[in-house]
């Protein structure tokens, strides 16, 4: 009998945030907008997605104030400020953020200097939607903050949205949304209600994202997905992360590097470094994959979909690894395996040209 997963001492707080699966949630937006006593919406996107950004706006009618379509990646500070501009200016009571990562990010920074509730419309599988977490980027570093004015009030998903995603997307976000869940199941301060959304979200995202990379995916397999971003991000917001984020946003916020592959090229390699302190928590990732080990399911499961490998592609040279060695290791997140300067610079290396993840 496989045990439960209970613990003799936890915590687990719930949080109040509505969550909508269904279809034509841009046609939603005036509802949620009227039911959080808000008239003067601010929609926000990347220049990629500013056309959805200016038919939702046309939608919302007298209850859209204005827009800004500027979002970009790692949420840059001066990005921020810009459209705070635009904000203030518009007079929006409310922020509606459709788009991935970039433009939640954005919205949640908004929301933090203005104390504005949010509706998020997710186009990808970032999972951040569901979290209090903020990053942000000044100067060539990436900071982090948790905060519950950053939370989205309500969060739409709709397939729709997510079906024209490009392949490459599809299968970075996806890895990037795995990547929370890994972590949440050895996080300091999981729980049992945190492990189980953690596996439940690892298994969605394991069974729908090789039918979406192969074949003619069904509206189903979209819909599996995104439950499966869902829990990952609601893992990723209820507990603390540990080493893999912090590659990440060291890469990211350092280097530029694209947030999703970067995720995705990490992963395997982050685990290997962790496991064998965590080896019981991360069984049931082995059982998922059908692996002997969690990282060697992962890597196998990441060639399968054709996900990025190697940190050379993200644009990552052998002459920045030095650097990044130091940015992954100042201020290091807790992790179950101490931080040992001379590993991760050997994990990087391993990383930047695609060689297996090692202990």
């Amino acid at each position: 009998m496989t045990a439960s997963l209970f613990q003799p001492q936890f915590a687990y707080a719930s949080v109040a945030q509505r969550v909508v699966f269904g279809s034509d949630a841009p046609a939603q937006v005036a509802a949620e907008v009227t039911a959080l006593t808000c008239s003067r919406a601010f929609v926000v996107t990347t220049p990629e997605q500013a056309a959805a950004g200016k038919h939702l706006l046309a939608g919302l009618g007298a209850l859209g104030a204005g827009s800004f379509a500027g979002a970009a990646m790692h949420t840059p500070v001066e990005v921020t400020e810009r459209a705070l501009t635009s904000l203030e200016a518009a007079k929006a009571d409310c922020l509606v953020a459709i788009g991935g990562g970039s433009t939640t990010g954005l919205s949640k920074a908004l929301a933090l200097r203005t104390g504005l509730p949010q509706i998020v419309i997710p186009t990808s599988f970032a999972g951040s939607e569901a979290t209090p977490i903020l990053g942000q980027t000044e100067g060539g570093r990436k900071t982090t903050l948790s905060d519950p004015r950053v939370r989205p009030r309500v969060i739409l998903y709709d397939v729709a949205l997510v079906r024209s995603l490009p392949p490459h997307l599809v299968v970075s976000s996806g890895m990037n949304a795995i990547a929370h869940a890994v972590e949440g199941l050895y996080a300091r301060d999981r729980n049992p209600i945190s492990s189980l959304m953690a596996l439940e979200g690892i298994r969605a995202l394991a069974s729908a994202l090789p039918r979406l990379t192969s074949g003619a995916p069904q509206d189903n397999d979209w819909g599996e997905a995104l439950y499966g971003a869902w829990l990952c991000g609601t893992v990723l917001g209820q507990v603390g992360m540990a080493l893999h984020h912090k590659l990440c946003h060291a890469l990211g916020g350092g280097f530029n590097l694209p947030h999703a592959e970067t995720h995705a090229v990490i992963l395997p390699h982050a685990v290997a470094y962790t496991e064998a302190a965590v080896s019981d928590l991360l069984r049931p990732v082995a059982q998922i994959f059908g692996s002997a080990t969690a990282h060697e399911g992962l890597t196998a499961f990441a060639a399968r979909i054709g996900a990025p490998s190697r940190l050379s592609d993200l644009g990552l040279t052998a002459a920045d690894l030095p650097r990044a060695v130091d940015l992954a290791t100042a201020n290091p997140y807790w992790n179950p395996r101490p931080i040992e300067r001379d590993a991760i610079a050997a994990l990087l290396a391993r990383a930047l040209v695609g060689d297996p993840a090692q202990a």
